[in-house]
């Protein structure tokens, strides 16, 4: 054996590690059951010896809560249901879900994707999945309900693992947040949050919404292929071959008349719907945009859950009339009905997860975290090279106990931006420094609010997949974007790119 063989063996055995490591672990349900107990007992700790913080905008006093109180027994016993009804992506998966029943139910999402396998080279079939993955993120929370059900669906078609497939789509999707080659919700949301903590430096400054643009084009590219690498060199193999009795792949066969047809009338369908877009977003007063006619913050980006929704079932509708699949209305309500059954799993999951997150933010705790840390970090007073890279380890860690990219930058930007700043470097900077860190964890981390979701899929093919199968996959994903992600940013530094229109990476004190 050589030792490039022995260095893959090692390298296998640390990822089957961790994989029988978190396995190990309780029902993620369970799991997120014991962090909410913990966080309850950590309030309580908290409250008890007077942990508290200075919110660096605000500098208002924000005291860790303990819910061991009869306060907090009070919010516990009062918010429990709205705490599960309120969790972000529950909604957003049940109703998207609806829709995609319907489609599937009428064989619509099967012949799409034969006819995707059918008329794709298989060289660019992972390329194109990670792609599309970053791509999705223009469009909301489409990719994780979408996109990654359906690349496992498509690698099974072609004979691949299809985990696999699904680590390919939820790296571009999840891992590669911040990248795109369109401005996203998140850019305008970002850009307000630097700017504020840019004004305690400079009242002056402007953070535009395309801050960041030049650099998250390139990211894009950058993401893909890396995703490729990964799944193609290390997840694949890895995975090995794919066996199930129970799961049957898509016959990749040529379409029949019946659903050629079928494929027509639900690409008229979509056409139609295209068009009233277009209609609505093409003029400068249409009816899609939102105030002042901007398309990042209009009814159409904010609704696009229920734009899935009406374009899945009315294509699903369509195709399955037309093929004889569906004949009456109740045919059309089994389809949705049956999506939901496959949703069992993930509400007992997000009932608990929901409850974890909200007392970990009734708490504090999270506040409390990111603040203390991002002081000691300060505090090292380093280079600021060696600190833009402890940074994107930083608010990588962060995120593994607190989701929100937004509430995450409310509190470090007032920290790091001024530094930053101070240290002649631009707040759009410190914010590309904080998406790289903010995007490269989150397909490891349990705190992502779709994460549980994620478990749900892969125990389709894996009944006995829990969270440490998820880590041991997505972990490569991770440690090669990181390094490939802070490279691309030395470059960019190095060569003295402008990040955006109008977005310098120096920042010239007027003082």
């Amino acid at each position: 054996m050589t030792n490039k063989n022995k260095k893959i063996s090692l390298f296998q055995r640390f990822l089957n590690g961790i994989e029988i490591m978190g396995n190990a672990l309780p029902h993620p349900a369970t799991l997120f059951l014991l962090f909410a107990l913990i966080t309850l007992a950590i309030s309580g700790l908290g409250g008890m010896l007077s942990w508290q913080v200075a919110h660096p905008a605000t500098h208002e006093i924000i005291p860790v809560k303990n819910l061991l109180s009869i306060e907090g027994l009070h919010f516990i016993l009062q918010k429990t249901v709205t705490n599960f009804t309120s969790f972000a992506p529950l909604g957003i998966v049940l109703v998207a879900m609806l829709g995609i029943g319907i489609a599937e139910k009428s064989g619509l999402i099967g012949v799409v994707i034969r006819l995707l396998v059918l008329s794709s080279p298989r060289k660019l079939l992972t390329f194109v999945i990670v792609f599309a993955g970053v791509m999705s993120n223009a469009a909301s929370d489409v990719g994780y309900v979408l996109l990654i059900p359906l690349s496992g669906v498509i690698f099974l078609a072609v004979g691949r693992h299809p985990i696999a497939g699904m680590a390919a789509a939820f790296a571009g999707v999840s891992g590669g947040f911040s990248a795109n080659l369109l401005l996203g919700t998140i850019d305008p949301l970002l850009a307000g949050l630097s700017q504020e903590a840019a004004q305690i430096i400079d009242p002056s400054y402007q953070v535009n919404a395309t801050a960041n643009y030049y650099f998250m084009f390139v990211s894009t590219f950058m993401i893909a292929f890396a995703g490729t690498f990964v799944t193609e060199k290390i997840v694949v193999p890895r995975l090995g071959a794919y066996h199930s009795d129970e799961i049957i792949p898509e016959k990749l066969e040529q379409l029949s008349k019946s659903e050629k047809k079928g494929l027509l009338w639900a690409t008229i369908i979509f056409g139609i719907y295209i068009l009233i877009i277009l209609a609505g977003t093409i003029p400068t007063d249409g009816y899609f945009r939102g105030e002042e006619g901007s398309l990042l913050k209009s009814p159409l980006l904010e609704g696009v859950v229920t734009l899935l929704f009406l374009v899945a079932g009315s294509a699903g509708i369509a195709y399955g009339v037309a093929i004889g699949k569906f004949k009456n209305d109740s045919d059309v309500m089994n389809g949705m009905a049956d999506s939901m059954k496959t949703m069992a799993t993930y509400l007992v999951l997000v009932f608990f997860a929901a409850q974890f997150v909200a007392y970990f933010k009734e708490s504090n705790l999270g506040i409390y975290v990111a603040v203390t840390g991002a002081e000691a970090l300060m505090a090292a007073d380093l280079n600021v090279y060696v600190l833009m890279v402890l940074f994107i380890f930083f608010a990588g860690t962060v995120n593994l106990v607190m989701g929100s990219a937004s509430a995450k930058w409310a509190i470090m930007a007032p920290i790091f931006i001024p530094i930053f700043m101070l240290m002649g470097y631009s707040p759009e900077l410190s914010q590309a420094v904080f998406r790289i860190g903010d995007s490269v964890t989150n397909i490891i981390s349990p705190m992502m609010s779709f994460f549980a979701l994620i478990i749900a899929f892969v125990q389709k093919y894996d009944k006995k997949a829990g969270i440490g199968t998820i880590i041991s996959v997505m972990i490569p994903y991770t440690f090669v974007f990181t390094i490939l992600w802070t490279l691309l940013l030395f470059v960019w530094i190095y060569f003295g790119w402008p990040l955006g229109p109008g977005a310098d990476l120096y920042y010239t004190k007027p003082f």
